[in-house]
């Protein structure tokens, strides 16, 4: 009997799981790294940049929901979503030892498939890699890609490299052969300070400095020349905020015209390349509680730049109101149906 596709699914694109101690992927590791993390302590860390444990982050009635019965209740059932995709935010993409943070994201994503994927056929999941070492970043994006329920390769903003370096290029390479966009979330391996003028005091800054981060790693992907020469390579920003991006692009195709002598292989301004390959998530919305303005702002980002997230279980919005003032049903049904399927190649059979 053939399986009928749902048509028009709900995505929501951008579920938060968190894995609580590294002690849950111990049965993930092979012989070798179990015994290295169990002598070393390293299974009693909790080594994650996800906020959902800090209270102040997280909605209360959502606070300490971890399994997979609340978690498809709450982000799936009740926001009326089909299909959520999974980013696990752990510090094994922060670990100095490659090797170490290679078998880490192994079992992370061994951890995702049995503990979520297979428990609800509406959960897809981000593929965690190690990208302090491109070379073993890519023999994991090999080693998952082979699961459609992988829909995506997951990086951090912020890190020790602008990510549109050469030596980041064999990521790209593998994630465009397997039809997997790059998700490039909020968040941080505290390599260096948040700012390029000092460490700030305060977690306010630090999170306000994450836009700073994906306007930098933006410009360095378009610069450098990413999109040119990956073309069937998507971006998604998640967690990014929005209302920065068109004051960015003017700045950037202005500067463009003066100084394009320099990139001889941007052939296009750097905006139409934004608009074509790049996608950021709904959550958290930072735009003003004002319908006529929101709706002037997304004019000038465009409604096919957006995808619909909740940022579960963060706190950005009460009860089940995901949708910021402005946002009508039509734009909602673009950015939770269309956008989405055209962004991720493997939800096509969803």
């Amino acid at each position: 009997m053939l399986q009928r596709v749902n048509p028009t699914p709900k995505i929501d694109c951008d579920l938060h799981v968190t894995l609580p101690t590294t002690q849950k992927l111990l049965p993930f590791l092979d012989d070798y790294w179990r015994e290295q993390v169990t002598s070393r302590g390293i299974d009693r860390l909790e080594l994650t940049s996800d906020l959902s444990n800090m209270p102040p982050a997280v909605r209360p009635d959502w606070r300490g929901e971890t399994e997979v019965d609340q978690v498809r209740k709450r982000a799936l059932d009740d926001m009326g979503s089909d299909i959520a995709i999974c980013n696990c935010l752990y510090g094994s993409q922060a670990v100095y030892n490659q090797d170490l943070a290679a078998a880490l994201c192994r079992a992370t994503n061994d951890w995702l498939a049995k503990e979520w994927l297979d428990k609800d056929d509406r959960f897809r999941a981000s593929i965690v890699i190690p990208w302090q070492s491109p070379e073993l970043a890519v023999e994991e994006i090999e080693r998952r890609a082979s699961d459609p329920r992988f829909v995506q390769v997951l990086m951090m903003v912020l890190g020790e490299t602008p990510l549109g370096k050469r030596q980041m290029w064999p990521i790209y390479a593998a994630a465009e052969k397997h039809g997997l966009p790059i998700g490039i979330h909020s968040g941080t391996i505290y390599r260096s300070a948040p700012w390029t003028n000092g460490w700030p005091s305060y977690h306010i800054e630090d999170q306000v400095a994450q836009s700073v981060g994906f306007q930098t790693q933006l410009l360095s992907l378009v610069a450098e020349g990413v999109f040119e020469q990956f073309p069937w390579l998507n971006v998604v920003l998640l967690e990014s905020g929005v209302t920065w991006l068109p004051s960015f692009l003017w700045r950037i195709d202005k500067l463009w015209r003066g100084l394009r002598m320099e990139v001889p292989w941007l052939k296009r301004a750097p905006s139409e390349i934004v608009k074509e390959r790049v996608r950021l998530t709904m959550q958290p919305f930072d735009g003003p509680n004002d319908p006529q303005i929101v709706r002037e702002m997304i004019d000038q980002i465009g409604p096919d730049m957006m995808l619909f997230s909740t940022d579960y279980p963060h706190w950005n919005f009460e009860g089940a109101d995901f949708a910021p003032a402005g946002f009508d049903a039509d734009l909602m049904a673009k950015l939770r149906t269309e956008n989405p399927m055209k962004t991720y190649a493997r939800l096509q059979g969803a």
